[in-house]
């Protein structure tokens, strides 16, 4: 017994009439976001270089940004949103809990490696 697929992107803002229209609108919504960040990496506005919770904002939109292309692919290329709604709970807070466990030792490192060269002399790298 097949099921129709849902055919909208951002909680219904967007609607399509077929699964290859849908296909061709995440795609653009991918390749805008990006695009974005590309941009962003290249000029590195200066309004963007303030510290925030321990990263720069532009470090912070790079992360965030990654995380709504994470969630797209999973979400229409995977074919979560036809999942059951445990299933997809299950999937998603996974990946929650583990994204931020891998930024929180991102943040804890890199200050501990970032400490080690501004403060001591270091005879190899490690």
């Amino acid at each position: 017994m097949a099921h129709a697929h849902k055919l909208e992107i951002l909680r219904g803002l967007i609607k399509f009439k077929s699964n290859t229209q849908k296909i061709w609108g995440v795609l653009i919504l991918l390749s805008i976001i990006t695009a974005v960040e590309v941009v962003l990496g290249i000029y590195k506005p200066a309004s963007l270089m303030q510290p925030v919770l321990g990263m720069k904002i532009l470090n912070w939109i790079f992360i965030i940004l990654t995380i709504v292309k994470a969630y797209y692919i999973t979400w229409d290329f995977m074919h979560m949103r036809d999942e059951k709604a445990s299933l997809r709970r299950m999937v998603v807070w996974t990946a929650v809990f583990l994204i931020c466990y891998l930024i929180f030792i991102l943040l804890q490192e890199g200050g501990y490696v970032f400490d080690v060269y501004e403060t001591t002399f270091i005879k190899r790298d490690f």
